[in-house]
């Protein structure tokens, strides 16, 4: 079983470089659909993950036709949009014989309507207030799914305590 975050078309440097340190504290893969709405060598992305740039296992694909070539029966996609209407906690993330890909859209218009159309059923949101916000932020959004993932997988392969060593401040 391997978490991926997947990102259609994100076009903020600092959001992709939270997201990108969320992924290299998770052990979860990033996959990234072009076009960028930036270079990887941007300082702001660098900036925002600089220290992990280098520790996330991160796939580019050419286009989203492209990204769904790689999926195959043993992957189960979930689209994360405000536009759904099963929640995000209502779904089992727990299956050892599957690969989990959270895609999310683009911060300006979110998952192309057409695909959208054509894949609802793989549609979660997050609850939000809707008449207050147009949408939450996408790293803050991908942190909440990948953590709900986890949680409900037992947290493989992280440090689920850490003991503050008090002698090491001495």
């Amino acid at each position: 079983m391997t978490n991926h975050i997947v990102l259609f078309e994100p076009l903020m440097p600092a959001n992709t470089g939270n997201i990108a340190r969320t992924c290299a504290g998770t052990d979860t893969v990033l996959d990234l659909i072009k076009p960028l709405g930036f270079s990887v060598d941007d300082k702001h992305l660098k900036r925002a993950g600089l220290d992990y740039w280098d520790k996330v296992n991160i796939n580019y694909h050419e286009s989203l036709p492209e990204f769904m070539k790689t999926l195959d029966n043993n992957s189960r996609l979930l689209l994360v949009s405000k536009f759904a209407e099963k929640d995000y906690t209502s779904v089992n993330y727990n299956n050892e014989e599957l690969d989990y890909y959270f895609m999310f859209g683009k911060e300006t218009t979110g998952l192309p309507e057409q695909f959208m159309r054509d894949n609802s059923e793989k549609a979660i949101r997050i609850p939000q207030d809707d008449t207050h916000i147009r949408a939450l932020n996408l790293s803050n959004t991908c942190a909440i799914v990948i953590y709900e993932a986890l949680r409900q997988q037992n947290f493989p392969n992280l440090e689920k305590s850490h003991k503050y060593e008090y002698d090491k401040l001495k």
